[in-house]
């Protein structure tokens, strides 16, 4: 009140609310303070927050159904009483409430002591603390997936154990299983599906390096906002999504710095050994290693994809060296110094 604007206090029970509005009259008497909740007459309660609206209270206290479809620019305040009993959406809805319009708002968040709470309750109120930035939206939904689970697709259970596994982990492995079933077990129904797409003959090509790949806390400091780009650039599908990441980057933060940039190639470099078959990509002391199918029978040995790392050997026989051991082959390049370098022989080798 005293910075102009007006409060939200936000109490769910409606047993105590008009306790807690006798205790705001008399702590703060000089305060026009209303009160609404859903058991009200519609009308009333319509009235009230029209007149909340138009400035003619300083204080609302009410319960959550305020969380959606009322805007108050004016309300720079919100206290939510009892936090601890709300869910982390309830709680970013809520949040949403205050700082509508340009002026600088605040929320304060009321709860028994952490040490007496439990380990999802302290984890909801980390998370609401924790991801206050304009945008936070998805980080506060991935967390609260992250604390509730995902749920069962074929029932009410929630998949509690994702919490220690992670999402995105459970997404792929979900995805790696999907692909086997369409491959194997389900082979005829998805048999258009397998001749229309290219064959891929592994699911993921992981890269391993001793080179210096990040952006660093000097180039983007905010932990969140690093975190949030590096999730964005492990999605990206293809080379037009690649490029628009760099520029949008070069708009907010300036020059890439050399580690940035190698990282954002490693992405490249990544669906490119996807396209050729390589498990595994290893960058370590100027040299590149390409880990083949390990499946010595796979057709991948009998295809064109194959034929073309063949020709490219027979092409730069001084650099390359092909080896194999314990029935698993690998292919070494020298002269490798860079990512950049890393994907220019790749290309090569689909150009063969």
């Amino acid at each position: 009140m005293s910075r102009n604007g007006q409060v939200f206090l936000i109490n769910n029970r409606i047993q105590n609310i008009y306790e807690i509005e006798a205790l705001v009259r008399r702590e703060v008497p000089d305060a026009r303070v209303a009160v609404g909740h859903g058991q009200m007459e519609p009308e009333k309660l319509e009235k009230i927050l029209l007149d909340f609206v138009n400035y003619e209270y300083d204080v609302l206290i009410a319960t959550s159904i305020v969380e959606s479809g009322i805007d108050v620019p004016n309300a720079n305040t919100i206290i939510i009483n009892n936090a601890q009993q709300f869910g982390l959406s309830d709680l970013h809805q809520l949040r949403g409430r205050v700082g509508r319009s340009n002026r600088k708002a605040f929320c304060y968040l009321l709860s028994p002591p952490l040490s007496s709470l439990t380990v999802e309750a302290r984890r909801r109120l980390q998370a609401i603390e924790n991801f206050s930035e304009l945008g936070s939206g998805i980080h506060i939904a991935m967390q609260d997936l992250d604390i509730r689970g995902a749920g069962n697709m074929l029932g009410a259970e929630q998949s509690g154990f994702i919490a220690d596994l992670g999402y995105e982990t459970y997404q792929k492995i979900l995805e790696e299983a999907v692909s086997e079933l369409k491959s194997d077990e389900f082979s005829d129904l998805y048999e258009d599906d397998v001749k229309n797409n290219e064959r891929e003959y592994v699911r993921e090509t992981y890269i391993e390096s001793d080179l210096e790949l990040m952006f660093a806390p000097t180039y983007i400091p905010n932990d969140s906002e690093r975190i949030s780009l590096y999730r964005e650039l492990d999605n990206m599908e293809d080379e037009h999504g690649i490029e628009a990441f760099r520029e949008r980057l070069e708009d907010r933060f300036g020059k890439i710095p050399q580690e940035g940039d190698e990282l954002i190639r490693v992405v490249g470099l990544r669906h490119l050994g996807k396209q050729l078959g390589f498990e595994k990509i290893v960058l370590k002391k100027g040299a590149m290693s390409l880990f083949l199918v390990s499946d010595p029978d796979s057709p991948y040995y009998q295809s064109a994809t194959f034929g073309k790392i063949i020709r490219f050997i027979q092409e730069h026989p001084r650099i390359c060296d092909l080896r194999e051991k314990n029935e698993k082959r690998s292919l070494v390049i020298k002269g490798v110094p860079t990512v950049k370098r890393a994907n220019e022989f790749l290309r090569k080798m689909l150009e063969s």
